[in-house]
């Protein structure tokens, strides 16, 4: 009795450590949905170009994903967590120079750096919080982990629009008849509100980065049985690929959908629903995803995985084309519906695109994390046609993300060839 609780004792700091990791990277993430807008108005942006804020992200992610997995593997997990905050830090750091020239570029490239160490510790933390304790808890150390995250995701909005959104909108009109040197005062300020928030929390990671590097935290060794198949083995899967594909449109169309709320919310041109209050709809959104979560723990043992996500695709469907044909308050109550039905796809998604791989799971999952890139290239996506024929028209783009995801569910995660 002693052994299993000082072993629980062992674990409980390191995994206290690893699911702050996952509330502030959750944090981070979605704090990208305010700060589209506040970009945009900041560096004098259209839809597109401030869309590239999630590109930038989620670009980071699918470029350093797979090298972050064999970097892991060479250094462990200790080092790769060190490395992931440390790479964070430099990345919100930036945000300062950023912030002072106003180029826009520069603030895509403090964001890339920043995902990069987020992926770094998104790659390191799920593997690591299921090695810390017994095998048959890991599932529920996960969904722990995830609901933290959730949390953090939820608050993102709301703190992101105190600081970066005025309590009354500014109108663009309004902004456009300053003479050159009020317009050069202002923009400088609106660019500056992100320096303080960033600089506290590069200065958070650096901290977590040093109790990581000096608390003794348990050595995790990996299973190395059945070791890494060649990764075009992975090609004879097709219901892998189809897993992949879903993954990126799952990614794509949330990550976009978040990201417009707010420029959806101005167009209604509701003289009291400001950007601030807008934001609420992504608390809301985020909200509802944690909600789905954790019935997703009860709803996923009562029902087939294939069948939960058939619902879930067509009931976001309906509810982005309810958003599409209404106006207003209850067209963004739509949108913010969509949140509950895709909170549990990604387990489904990911564990149906793994069926039946065994020796190939490894290399299957590793692919499986290049769908993330759905997240880089739905929103430009969407802001192009935003810019080019009107906002309401981009919100097309996830319709046909949830149509794929209900081809999945039906035929795509069928699995013709076993491992």
């Amino acid at each position: 009795m002693k052994s299993n609780k000082k072993n629980g004792s062992q674990f409980l700091v390191p995994l206290i450590i690893v699911m702050a990791l996952m509330f502030f990277w959750n944090l981070s993430r979605n704090i990208n949905d305010v700060l589209i807008p506040h970009l945009k108005r900041a560096c004098q942006l259209t839809d597109f170009q401030s869309s590239l804020v999630q590109s930038s992200f989620f670009g980071a992610y699918f470029l350093v994903a797979l090298p972050a997995g064999w970097y892991i593997q060479k250094k462990g997990y200790r080092n790769g967590m060190i490395t992931g905050l440390l790479v964070s830090a430099f990345g919100a750091f930036l945000f300062y120079p950023a912030a002072e020239t106003r180029i826009y570029p520069f603030f895509l490239l403090a964001l890339f750096i920043m995902a990069a160490g987020f992926a770094i510790l998104e790659v390191t933390a799920s593997p690591y919080i299921a090695k810390l304790g017994k095998p048959e808890g890991a599932s529920s150390r996960l969904s722990m982990a995830a609901a933290i995250g959730s949390v953090g995701a939820t608050i993102a909005p709301v703190l992101a629009s105190l600081l970066f959104l005025h309590e009354q909108d500014i109108p663009q009109a309004t902004i456009e008849n300053f003479s050159p040197s009020k317009l050069e005062s202002f923009l400088s300020n609106e660019a500056a509100l992100v320096k303080p928030p960033y600089i506290i929390l590069g200065i958070i990671l650096v901290a977590i980065a040093l109790v990581v590097k000096f608390i003794k935290l348990p050595k995790i060794k990996d299973e190395q049985s059945g070791g890494k198949k060649p990764l075009l083995d992975i090609l004879k899967f097709k219901h892998t690929l189809y897993g992949v594909g879903a993954e990126f449109f799952y990614v794509g169309a949330e990550v976009g959908i978040v990201s417009f709320i707010i420029r959806y919310a101005k167009w209604f041109q509701i003289p009291e629903l400001t950007e601030q209050k807008s934001a609420q709809y992504i608390t809301a959104f985020m909200a509802l995803v944690l909600t789905g979560r954790l019935l997703g723990v009860y709803i996923l043992k009562r029902f087939q995985p294939q069948k939960v996500l058939a619902f879930c695709s067509i009931s976001a469907f309906i509810m982005v084309t309810m958003a599409i044909v209404t106006n207003g308050y209850f067209s963004l109550a739509c949108l913010s519906i969509v949140g509950l039905f895709t909170s549990i796809v990604y387990p489904i998604i990911f564990s149906l695109s793994m069926k039946d791989l065994k020796e190939y799971t490894k290399t299957g999952s590793s692919v499986f994390l290049l769908g993330i890139v759905g997240g880089a290239i739905v929103p430009p996506l969407m802001g192009y046609i935003s810019d080019t024929v009107g906002i309401k028209f981009s919100f097309i783009i996830p319709l046909i993300c949830y149509v794929y995801l209900l081809f999945f569910a039906v035929k795509g995660h069928i699995v013709k060839i076993k491992a």
